[in-house]
């Protein structure tokens, strides 16, 4: 008789042959023929129903393990730079496997999001429980989008939240992912792309209500890509963390450090101190110390924490909340520089002479203890001349000689020339439930300018001393304006009256020159944006173009290394260049680094653009309770299809489309940025003042439509603006000689 395996026996088989699974492979491993077919039927059917097997078309399979062959979606690169994939037909009730995609030479490149037909190879004592080998592209990354869900008949329509996309998008009834009509969603492209009517999505994420004011930064969070959650592995290697011990570190904890910050910072990462030098040789010269948490302490290399933060390469600011690169157990508190407490750092010892150059500096990896936590107003008070109980003991002996440390310093920056841009700071003020209540502008005290002033000197210390002992590093890097944009602001400089020669080498003096000129005119803020406009995007770079907006030749960033990776980069590479211990910057740490420089200036850039999202939403939101008011604004931007203008108030930006602006037609001029009427001969320039009614305002996009009613105090002309007539034929020649006339017609004011 033939024996029929035990259920033990053939589960061992099913795992140990995943792609001999079929009832005929069964029968033909145990040599089952015949009428005992019908018995393995019948076991078989048993473990299905007891739950250790799946069938799926004639094959079974343990459902706590994947098929052989699987669809896969590919997620983001880790750290390492492998590519891992998450199973699509996981069914098992235990741990979602992690699968390591292996890619061959011949393969196609794979993004984030393609979905892949793969074949797997259980794997054992790895960090990955499976390997698998591309079969076939089978999907390609497909497009997120976030927007305010429609609900319709057979489905519905998503509306994109983004201001500069007018394209909705169709969902089938049975992709709505239960989303009801006016929820704010998340939906991804389904299908090809296509050339006419709506294309397809389904909805993969319901984010709540558009209206609630804590959705703002919820919005730029899941627009912009921004993880805001940490794995759970993250979260449980940070808890893990144990204060830093005195063991291999320099005592500094008598060394009276403070931190200054604003009066809401969630974290300290920096203290400082100054006193006079005692060296004879250095008469009137100062001692300056900054000191900066030691991150790299608990954020080691090749750790999850590390992979994640190089993810995240930078903490993210809202109004309302912080999307930060370290779990808050480091962010909040071991890494934070808190009053009274004993916290590991990495602090330079810098000397400076009596015209502010820094003459010397030495690292040291040690511990300190806060002896103050202080805000930037407080301190500025005391020093003012009305101190409170918790600065008065600190004037004399901490505060006044951090100021007079700075007063050396300011000689030296005078003396550099540093781009000098005078842009106030908005701050939008939230009430406890998240509605705006007020936006204002921040103040800018010495207090402020210190503490800047002192972390540039650190920054540059920290690049002067691996750059001396050849140690690779990123540099944190800004080039000059292209001539393009140099011309650009130079017409803009013309058009207000200034002047910005030509034809020498430019540096930022030369730059400073215009910005004074015009400082105190009505003319001030427009050439201080353009000035910011012409600018190079800084970015992070392992080799060393300067910086040409401080006028430095070598600058780093050393002193944030809660919020930045790159800092922490900085702090592995001292580390090792000095020999502290064996948590410093490793070779593949180094071998990464043009890769990590790229990664990290892209996710900064990401970070600015969602911040400023959500800072014109919180104004459009702040501002739509006043549609049909008057604003007076200056032109900030000329484009084809209307005039960009900020708002005095709020420094809000708003757009007058050109369909407004009257009965006539208004021809374009890239070169001089002005639109002029085709009938009146009237140009609308850059820097001009105006006053607009809001016509519109949409908190969910940001969006600000605005109304010209005056242009430099003159009413414009009323009547319909449909059946305009045709361009008048002018030769662009003749506009752009008429163009210039006007603009030598502005009244130079220039004191």
């Amino acid at each position: 008789m033939t024996r029929i395996p035990t259920k033990d026996d053939i589960l061992t088989w099913i795992s140990d042959n995943p792609t001999l699974t079929s009832k005929r492979d069964i029968a033909k491993a145990f040599g089952i023929k015949g009428a005992a077919r019908i018995d393995l039927k019948r076991v078989l059917k048993e473990l299905e129903h007891e739950g250790h097997l799946e069938k799926r078309k004639k094959t079974y399979r343990d459902p706590d393990k994947l098929p052989p062959v699987s669809v896969l979606q590919v997620q983001a690169p880790t750290g390492d730079g492998d590519l891992m994939a998450k199973p699509m037909e996981w069914q098992g009730e235990g741990v979602e496997p992690v699968v390591l995609v292996i890619p061959r030479s011949s393969d196609p490149a794979l993004g984030e999001g393609d979905r892949i037909l793969a074949r797997l190879t259980e794997v054992k004592g790895q960090d990955h429980h499976y390997q698998a080998r591309l079969i076939r592209r089978i999907g390609q990354n497909p497009q997120r989008i976030v927007g305010i869900f429609r609900k319709g008949a057979e489905g519905g329509r998503v509306v994109p939240i983004d201001k500069g996309s007018d394209k909705e998008w169709h969902v089938l009834a049975g992709a709505t992912g239960g989303a009801k009509d006016g929820e704010l969603v998340e939906a991804e492209q389904s299908g090809p792309k296509v050339r006419m009517g709506l294309p397809k999505a389904r909805i993969v994420n319901r984010l709540g209500d558009p209206s609630a004011p804590k959705a703002v930064s919820l919005i730029a969070i899941h627009q912009h890509g921004i993880p805001d959650q940490f794995p759970d592995t993250v979260i449980a290697e940070a808890d893990a963390q144990k204060p830093a011990g005195l063991k291999g570190r320099e005592d500094l904890r008598d060394l009276p450090l403070i931190t200054i910050d604003p009066a809401d910072a969630r974290d300290h990462d920096d203290a400082c101190y100054a006193h006079p030098d005692d060296d004879p040789k250095n008469d009137g010269g100062h001692v300056i110390w900054v000191a900066i948490a030691d991150v790299a302490h608990y954020v080691t290399p090749g750790s999850a924490l590390d992979r994640e933060a190089r993810k995240r390469g930078n903490s993210t600011y809202f109004p309302d909340r912080v999307v930060p690169m370290l779990p808050d157990r480091l962010s909040g508190d071991l890494c934070s520089l808190h009053e009274g407490v004993p916290r590991a750092c990495i602090a330079v010892r810098m000397q400076i002479d009596a015209k502010g150059h820094k003459i010397g500096h030495k690292f040291v990896r040690g511990l300190m203890k806060s002896h103050a936590s202080l805000n930037y107003a407080e301190v500025q008070a005391a020093v003012d001349g009305t101190p409170n109980d918790k600065t008065a003991p600190l004037l004399d002996d901490v505060l006044r000689p951090l100021y007079a440390a700075y007063a050396a310093l300011t000689k030296a920056r005078a003396a550099r020339q540093p781009l000098d841009l005078d842009l106030p700071e908005r701050r939008i003020e939230l009430s406890e439930d998240g509605q705006v209540t007020s936006v204002n502008f921040r103040d800018r005290l010495d207090a402020h300018r210190l503490i800047e002033e002192f972390m540039v000197l650190a920054n540059v210390a920290a690049a002067e001393e691996l750059v001396s002992k050849r140690s690779p590093l990123l540099f944190r890097v800004h080039e000059e304006p292209s001539p393009e944009k140099l011309e650009a602001l130079r017409e803009t400089a013309q058009s207000s009256g200034f002047q910005l020669a030509k034809g020498q080498v430019l540096k930022t003096q030369h730059l400073n020159q215009l910005l004074n000129a015009a400082a105190g005119s009505e003319f001030a803020e427009l050439i201080n944006l353009s000035t910011l406009r012409s600018m190079t995007q800084a970015y992070y770079s392992p080799e060393n173009f300067s910086h040409f907006g401080l006028a430095l030749q070598k600058y780093a960033h050393f002193t944030s290394p809660i919020r930045r990776y790159a800092d922490l980069i900085v702090h592995r590479a001292l580390i090792r260049a000095n020999g502290w211990g064996k948590d410093g910057l490793t070779d593949q740490d180094i071998d990464g680094l043009e890769e990590t420089a790229a990664l990290i200036s892209d996710t900064e850039r990401r970070s600015m653009a969602a911040e400023r999202d959500t800072t014109d939403r919180y104004l459009a939101s702040y501002l739509s309770e006043r549609v049909g008011n008057e604003f007076t604004g200056r032109i900030s931007g000329i484009a084809r299809f209307g005039v960009f203008v900020k708002l005095d108030e709020t420094g809000a930006d708003g757009m007058i489309p050109i369909r407004t602006l009257g009965r006539e037609y208004f021809h374009h001029d890239a070169e001089t940025q002005t639109l002029m009427g085709s009938d009146s001969g009237m140009v609308i320039g850059l820097g001009q003042r105006v006053t607009v009614r809001l016509a519109e305002a949409v908190p969910v996009t940001g969006g600000l439509e605005l109304e010209l009613l005056s242009l430099e105090d003159k009413a414009m002309p009323k009547g319909p603006t449909r059946g305009r007539g045709k361009p008048v034929r002018r030769k662009v020649a003749k506009s752009k000689q008429s163009a210039a006339k006007a603009k030598r017609k502005v009244s130079r004011r220039r004191r």
